[in-house]
C-alpha cells in the first residue's frame, strides 16, 4: 500500500486535487516545484510522484518531460485528466477588482486567463509564482490587501480567501493531464479497471544521416493499424537543431505490435524508449471533497 506520493505544492493546487485522484489514502507531500517534486522519488522519501504533463491551452508541460527524460527513469503508470477551473482570489476585505494591482499566479494559469486578464485588468502587474497555491498563499501572507491570485477554489479554502470572480480561463474545455510515476506497484485499482484505455509513450532519436526517416518512423506504426494520439519534438540538448520526438500511441504495451515497431525503428538506426504504458483516463473531481 502506498504510504506517501509527492506533489507540486503548497497544499491547493490541481496536482493536488489530481495526487488525491490516483491515491485517495495515501498521504500527501508537498515540494516546491515539479524538479523537487521528483527528486524526492529518487530519494526514497515518498512512493510515487504526481506531475502535470499536458494543458489543453497551454500545450505540454515541458520541465516535467524533460526531467523524466533527461533526469529519471521513472515509468509513468497512470495517467488522469481533470478540469482546471481558474478563479481569482482575493483578500476578504476586497470588494472591487478596479482596487486590485498585482495579479499573481503561475505562468501557465495567467497563461490562461489572457482575455480576462487584458479586459478587466489590463494595467495591473503580473508575477509569476511556482504554482497556483503558492500564489493564493503569498496573497493570504501579504499585508498588502490589493493582490489577487490566479488559483482554484481549494486554494481559496484554504488559504482564507474570497473568489472576486469565477472561471476567469479563456476557454471551458480546460483539462489538464497528470502522471503518476513510480518504480513501485502502485497503480490505484481504479486505473488497472481501465487497463482498456490504455497508452504507451514512446521517445524516438532518430539518427542525424538519414533522409526521410520521420516518415518511416510514423510508417512502423501507420502500417500495424497503431492510433498515434500525440506526437511532438523536444530539443536533446546536445547542440541546435537536434530533436526526438515523444510519441503516445493509443494502445498498451503488447507481446507483438509495439515490440515490433520498436524494433523496426532500432533497425532503422533510431534510438528509442518507453517512458510507460499505463490507462488513461478523464476523471471529474471535486475540490472541495479534499
Amino acid at each position: 500500500m502506498t504510504n506517501k506520493v509527492a506533489f507540486l505544492g503548497p497544499a491547493g493546487t490541481f496536482t493536488e486535487i489530481a495526487a488525491r485522484a490516483f491515491l485517495p489514502d495515501a498521504k500527501r507531500m508537498p515540494y516546491k516545484d515539479i524538479p523537487s517534486t521528483l527528486h524526492a522519488l529518487e530519494k526514497n522519501q515518498v512512493d510515487a510522484a504526481v506531475v502535470p504533463l499536458e494543458n489543453t491551452i497551454e500545450g505540454s508541460v515541458n520541465i516535467s518531460l524533460d526531467y523524466l527524460i533527461h533526469k529519471h527513469d521513472f515509468p509513468i503508470i497512470g495517467e488522469v485528466a481533470i478540469p482546471i477551473a481558474q478563479h481569482l482570489l482575493v483578500h476578504p476585505s476586497v470588494n472591487d477588482l478596479h482596487d486590485i494591482d498585482t495579479v499573481y499566479s503561475h505562468p501557465h494559469a495567467i497563461a490562461q486567463c489572457h482575455e480576462f486578464i487584458t479586459g478587466e485588468l489590463d494595467e495591473v502587474e503580473q508575477k509569476f509564482a511556482t504554482s497556483t497555491a503558492q500564489a493564493a498563499r503569498e496573497v493570504s501572507e501579504n499585508e498588502h490587501t490589493n493582490i489577487a491570485a490566479i488559483a482554484n477554489e481549494l486554494a481559496a479554502e484554504k488559504y482564507g480567501l474570497k473568489v472576486i470572480q469565477e472561471n476567469i480561463h479563456d476557454f471551458t474545455n480546460n483539462h489538464t493531464r497528470f502522471v503518476l510515476v513510480s518504480p513501485n506497484d502502485v497503480a490505484p485499482s481504479f486505473l488497472k479497471a481501465n487497463e482498456q484505455h490504455s497508452k504507451t509513450k514512446v521517445v524516438v532519436t532518430l539518427p542525424s544521416d538519414f533522409s526521410g526517416a520521420l516518415h518511416q518512423v510514423l510508417s512502423a506504426f501507420a502500417w500495424r493499424k497503431l492510433n498515434l494520439t500525440k506526437i511532438e519534438s523536444r530539443p536533446t540538448k546536445t547542440g541546435l537543431g537536434n530533436y526526438f520526438f515523444i510519441i503516445d500511441v493509443e494502445h498498451a504495451y503488447d507481446e507483438v505490435l509495439l515490440p515490433g515497431a520498436l524494433e523496426e525503428l532500432k533497425a532503422l538506426g533510431c534510438e528509442t524508449r518507453v517512458l510507460g504504458t499505463y490507462p488513461s483516463l478523464f476523471v471529474q473531481v471535486k475540490e472541495r471533497s479534499l
